[in-house]
């Protein structure tokens, strides 16, 4: 047995259940994990509330570090007693012990804590897959990183700064600003209180910008587009406030001709070669310390409702983790 949190039906923290659950032997292909730190996302979130539909019941969580305490008939690439981590939608991470893909993880190095490891994985991944894939930011460029004290943000502000780009982000709150102050934002805007269209065109002395990475959603929408120069990039990549709203697509057409995208990671890592490729990209940043993962926030895995609920009502800096 095994101790994990099951949801049996959608709605807020409180139908997050910890419970025992059996656990089975890996099966063909798959690597059974002692699980020794787990990341916390706003997908977790998404999935619980039923905003993306997930069949019940299930663990949550895709982001987790552990010790392979058993391996499955084929796989090769993992022995007993490697750390590994994982970064993978539906992989029921918010558990003792679980059952991956081999083809799903990825090795950790020594130079990389377990807590850090499964606190950067996912966040990592998206901040590469954002800044390297989906828009390639370049030295001398000034791009604006909504939830800056974020996560995700954080990364974001730091590995930008390392490639040579002004940051410009925003946050809620003057403890967030001097966060993000001292991850590599430049400019933080505190948007409870300033209008940050404003700010930005104050800042770029009128220029706007070529990116705007939004992982907001509803409340900076479509403020955001106002960020942009003509034929700008608008990415959206979370909802924390809640989904965009529907609306036109000559929107973007009045907004300077403006591009839109919605992308998600499991695009960018759908194949065992592109995952380890993106990890190892990530892994080195942590390494050289170019990026520094800041963990703010640790719960034991019996109060993950608490930790959704303080996630959900941004009460919290830079990554959680779940200990088991």
């Amino acid at each position: 047995m095994s101790k994990a949190i099951v949801v049996t039906q959608t709605g807020g923290p409180e139908v997050l259940q910890y419970q025992d659950v059996s656990v089975t032997k890996p099966r063909k292909g798959e690597v059974q994990i002692g699980v020794q730190a787990i990341g916390v996302n706003f997908i977790d979130i998404y999935q619980r509330s039923g905003l993306y539909t997930v069949t019940m019941p299930f663990i949550p969580g895709g982001e987790m570090c552990g010790e392979v305490r058993a391996i499955g008939v084929g796989v090769t690439d993992f022995k007993i007693g490697d750390r590994v981590a994982t970064a993978t939608a539906g992989a029921g991470c918010y558990a003792e012990i679980v059952n991956v893909s081999a083809a799903r993880l990825v090795k950790v190095p020594k130079e990389i804590s377990s807590e850090v490891a499964a606190a950067m994985l996912l966040k990592g991944m998206t901040a590469q897959y954002l800044l390297r894939q989906v828009y390639r930011v370049q030295n001398g460029e000034t791009i604006l990183v909504h939830a800056a004290a974020g996560g995700v943000g954080l990364i974001l502000c730091q590995w930008a700064n390392s490639l040579g780009a002004t940051v410009i982000g925003t946050v809620s709150s003057q403890v967030k600003a001097k966060l993000a102050q001292a991850n590599g934002c430049h400019h933080v805007i505190n948007y409870t209180s300033k209008d940050f269209v404003k700010e930005v065109r104050r800042i770029t002395k009128r220029a706007m910008l070529p990116v705007v990475y939004d992982s907001i959603g509803q409340a900076t929408f479509p403020a955001s587009l106002d960020c942009l120069r003509k034929f700008g990039l608008f990415v959206t990549f979370g909802n924390s406030s809640g989904p965009v709203p529907p609306f036109s697509p000559s929107l973007l057409m009045q907004k300077g001709s403006l591009y839109m995208t919605r992308p998600a990671l499991f695009n960018f890592v759908d194949t065992p070669e592109a995952l380890r490729k993106v990890a190892a990209e990530v892994m080195g940043v942590v390494k050289k310390g170019t990026v520094k993962i800041s963990i703010n926030n640790r719960y034991p895995l019996s109060e993950a409702a608490r930790a959704h609920a303080d996630l959900a009502a941004r009460n919290t800096t830079g990554s959680i983790v779940l200990i088991p």
